[in-house]
Parts: C-alpha cells; structure tokens; sequence
C-alpha cells in the first residue's frame, strides 16, 4: 500500500464522518483513527423563563452517577437481540455474570459477541437494535 492510497483511505474517512477504518488484503492491513475534537455546551435557560420545568425524564438514581461504561470494540451494527424476532439479550436492569453475551455487532459479515467482563447490573442501553456503532462508542452504561 503506498502513500496515496493511504491518503485516498484518510480522505474516505474525513468525508464520511468515520471516526475509524480497517482494511486488509492480503498481507497487507491498515487501521486508520481520528479524533474530533467537540465540545459539549449545556443549555442555559433564558431570562424570564421558570426555572423547575419538569423534565421528561426521571431524575437519575444515585447509582448512576457511578456507571462504568461497555464501549463497542469495532465498528459495526449493533444487535441487541439473536434473532430479529427474539428477545434482548439485555435490559435496563438486566443483572449479567461475567462471561454473559450483551449483545452481537456484526462487522464485515461476521456476527462478534460483546460478553460481560464482570457481573454488573445494565443502568441503560445506549444504542438501538440495528444501529451503526463506532468503535469506542459507549454501548452499555453499568454498576
């Protein structure tokens, strides 16, 4: 692989909005990352408005604030469930043993299992079934 093409590869990844690229053939593997660089901003209410607008959702529990997180080790599409038509393998609430399956990314027509590395109990499942994921991309927040 020469110099340009691994340009053309960066220019795909650029144009794309990837933040990651794998290739092999043959002998021949490349992996290309990039970080971006964003900054989250919080939303400031403006003058005049109430201040105790009720939120949609629920306050977050006390364990929350102390989640790990379960990040994507590829880029792939994440399946929460075996089948299309079965259930989850995990929920909000699920506890899991080490070892369990949490969910399969399928990345260049092989399905990959995701197993918990411990046991924990799932606060929240970040992605929806049949969703694109990146790697590094939390997929599961736990305590």
């Amino acid at each position: 692989m020469n110099l340009k093409q691994v340009r053309a590869l960066a220019q795909i990844l650029k144009d794309n909005g990837l933040t990651a690229l794998e290739l092999s053939s043959g002998e021949d593997k490349i992996r290309l990352e990039r970080q971006e660089n964003t900054a989250v901003v919080p939303a400031v209410p403006a003058a005049g408005t109430a201040p105790n607008i009720p939120s949609a959702q629920p306050a977050p529990v006390q364990e929350e604030q102390n989640y790990r997180e379960i990040k994507s080790p590829m880029v792939g599409v994440f399946y929460a469930a075996p089948s299309p038509d079965g259930e989850p393998f995990v929920k909000e609430g699920s506890h899991v043993k080490k070892g369990d399956v949490l969910c399969i990314i399928e990345a260049m027509k092989l399905m990959n299992e995701v197993n918990a590395e411990e046991d924990c109990k799932i606060i929240e499942v970040c992605v929806e079934n049949e969703q694109v994921v990146e790697y590094g991309q939390t997929l599961f927040k736990i305590v």
